[in-house]
């Protein structure tokens, strides 16, 4: 095991309604729901640790909620400011790896087998990256550290809030052994119903089960049981760094100064920079655009929208660029050079967790 790699998998703590206690100081210390109205058929998306004494959990009917603790706040979310915390989150990750595999918006892996920070100890990494969320944040993470990421995902849970737990690889086989399947990350109801019929309990069990056996009930999932029962687990960390930005632009031949022509370079741009975006599967909800005059003077102007400029209309993008040139020197200056750049990018796996948190609070 000298060899071992060494992952941290940091899963922030109860993440949107944090934010929400954070920035609304009359939410803290209370009962907090973020997600659907309790009237509607809306659903719970997170909730402080304070309802969740009451039994309230994700994905509950906001009116479970309700009934559960009539005297608890329900929020509406707000994933802008969400998003905003992610990104610094996320960028106090990449000081210590490149190696950064995002599960959502308030979780991720990290593999820093090579990191030459905190004299290479994954532990004192895990503490660093966790004080730096706190200050620059004032949001807690918790942290696990082991030796692969089935162990490190267990490892995150064990201590929460605010916790940092080690599985070490001598303890690591031990631990799966002593784990009730329905902890293991992945057996999900129906898996765990289906154990529960063949007798298998815990990590122990399935250690007992041969691989032949796991797979004639379980499929291919029967090798990953087979393994993770024994502490193994050798899926890689597979790093989904987002670009900061996506830009194109084009050099006039000759000074253009013809309103509706720039329009339309501009729109082209835009459709070649969102083909980019899709092609690199990453959404984008900044426009901005660069004009640069015939006296070498440049300019940018930028708009943010809520939703990902990927799914807008032609007129809706449209629209969106003149408004930007409207605040610009472009049909009055003679212009050189134009160009456009999509920005607040994020995966489109991110965008599908996005769109179904909002679903929680839209449902009605």
């Amino acid at each position: 095991m000298s060899q071992a790699r060494k992952i941290i998998h940091i899963d922030m703590d109860a993440f949107f309604a944090a934010v929400e206690q954070r920035d609304f100081p009359q939410y803290r210390n209370k009962p907090l729901v973020v997600g659907g109205n309790p009237n509607s058929r809306g659903v719970v998306s997170t909730c402080s640790y304070e309802a969740r004494r009451y039994g309230i959990h994700s994905a509950m009917p906001s009116s479970h909620a309700f009934r559960l603790c009539p005297h608890a706040i329900f929020a509406a979310p707000r994933f802008a400011a969400y998003q905003e915390a992610s990104e610094k989150i996320r960028a106090i990750f990449y000081q210590y790896t490149s190696l950064v595999e995002p599960l959502s918006l308030d979780e991720a892996y990290l593999d820093v087998s090579d990191s030459p920070f905190c004299q290479g100890s994954a532990t004192l990494i895990a503490r660093e990256i966790k004080a730096k969320i706190a200050q620059q944040t004032q949001l807690t993470a918790s942290a696990g550290v082991s030796y692969n990421k089935f162990l490190a995902k267990i490892a995150s849970d064990m201590d929460k809030p605010d916790g940092l737990y080690l599985i070490t690889p001598e303890q690591g086989e031990n631990f799966a052994a002593q784990l009730p399947v329905q902890k293991f990350h992945g057996i999900g109801k129906a898996t765990f119903k289906k154990m529960q019929a063949l007798g298998l309990q815990n990590g122990a069990d399935l250690k007992a089960c041969s691989l032949i056996f796991l797979q004639q009930h379980f499929g291919k999932a029967g090798l990953h049981y087979y393994n993770i029962s024994r502490g193994i687990d050798l899926r890689p960390v597979i790093s989904q760094r987002v670009a900061q930005s996506i830009g194109v632009e084009t050099t006039f031949a000759q000074d253009m100064m013809d309103f509706s022509h720039i329009q339309t370079q501009l729109l082209q741009l835009l459709r070649e920079a969102l083909v980019k975006a899709h092609q690199k599967k990453l959404t984008a909800r900044t426009l901005t655009i660069k004009i640069k005059y015939h006296n070498f003077v440049q300019i940018t102007r930028s708009q943010t929208v809520t939703h990902s400029l990927l799914i807008s209309t032609e007129s809706h993008l449209l629209a969106l660029l003149t408004a930007l040139l409207k605040n610009t020197e472009v049909g009055k200056c003679k212009v050189r050079l134009v160009g456009v750049s999509l920005s607040s990018l994020q995966t489109q796996m991110a965008l599908a967790t996005y769109q179904q948190m909002d679903l929680f609070y839209q449902s009605v």
